[in-house]
């Protein structure tokens, strides 16, 4: 057991999240990692969308698997206003359900802050920088989910070091996101200062994760070099698995898209296309069997994985790493 600011907040073991991933979260995953001492975050739209649970329902299925702590993430940019109703009743129902541990993203989490606040829970909030630490801080969060430029997904652009220096002064509890596939990563982030990490790709590469297998295949294959970052999927930058697929299509946004990004009224509409556009091309890749959709989300990380393991193997293998720091 490994004590610390972070694991008496999430009311866990092991300083390890299983990040939010779409399309990747599914729910035998989650209450993986959370059943043997990390914590195991739901990603609403896969939850519902993917994997085709009723939100309620299927934090309940998990709960059959773990009565240990689970986290929910909220994505909370302004997109469209029942996409933000709908956020705001999954929190209600996650708090129902006795969710006490969230992380917010891409957003103001002041209003997230004040719901969780309110029932004695606990939220952390990506950032990528300094600026929006601040913000976050502001708000009123308790933790700070550091998102360098190794993550999988949306990705930041400092190094792990970097951010680190750059926000060790706000008094926040730190996680590092970005970069940790083996337990030199993990050992070198909590040595840094970090007071634990979030993993996404290494959890993809799990018996649990419900992708296909070439999927999982293409991480163990996959070198630092083949990690590119796309702007045609979410219409910011994607680290993704350089694939014939990613090669066709291209890596940067077309002028149109790039001309309504820049635009004050017009950037929320091009992301919500982007997003449904998106949300079709990966949940599509997840549940091909074959493998022909290779719309494949990871990060640098693949460097450090050379096997398709059990998740409760690899937190408590971590957890031996990091108890001796």
């Amino acid at each position: 057991m490994i004590k610390n600011q972070f694991t008496e907040h999430a009311g866990i073991e092991i300083p390890i999240i299983c990040g939010a991933m779409y399309p990747c979260s599914n729910p035998e995953l989650i209450a993986a990692v959370s059943e043997a001492g990390g914590i195991g975050i739901i990603q609403p739209i896969s939850l519902t969308y993917v994997h085709a649970y009723d939100f309620r329902e299927g934090i309940r299925f998990i709960r059959q698997r773990t009565k240990k702590p689970i986290g929910m993430n909220a994505l909370i940019e302004k997109s469209s206003k029942r996409y933000q109703h709908k956020m705001s009743q999954w929190i209600d129902i996650a708090l129902e359900e006795g969710l006490r541990f969230f992380i917010t993203s891409l957003g103001k989490p002041s209003w997230v802050v004040k719901r969780v606040h309110a029932m004695g829970g606990i939220v952390y909030h990506d950032v990528t920088n300094r600026h929006w630490a601040e913000k976050g801080i502001a708000s009123g969060v308790d933790g700070l989910i550091a998102v360098n430029n190794r993550a999988g997904g949306h990705v930041g652009g400092k190094s792990t070091e970097a951010l680190f220096d750059e926000i060790k002064d706000l008094g926040l509890p730190l996680i590092c996101a970005g970069g940790i596939g083996d337990e030199a990563a993990f050992a070198k982030a909590m040595q840094l200062g970090y007071l634990g990490v979030q993993m996404g790709t290494r959890f993809i590469a799990t018996e649990e994760c419900r992708t296909n297998h070439a999927y999982k295949k293409a991480i163990l294959k996959a070198r630092e070099e083949d990690i590119v970052l796309s702007e045609r999927i979410t219409g910011v930058p994607l680290s993704i698995i350089k694939t014939d697929d990613i090669k066709h299509m291209g890596l940067k946004a077309g002028a149109l898209a790039r001309f309504m990004l820049k635009g004050r009224n017009t950037k929320h509409l091009m992301r919500i296309i982007y997003a449904l556009k998106s949300l079709f091309q990966l949940k599509r890749a997840l549940l091909d069997e074959n493998g022909t959709k290779e719309y494949w989300q990871a990060g640098k990380s693949v460097s450090g994985i050379q096997s398709i393991e059990k998740a409760g193997d690899i937190v408590r293998r971590f957890g031996k790493i990091g108890s001796g720091i």
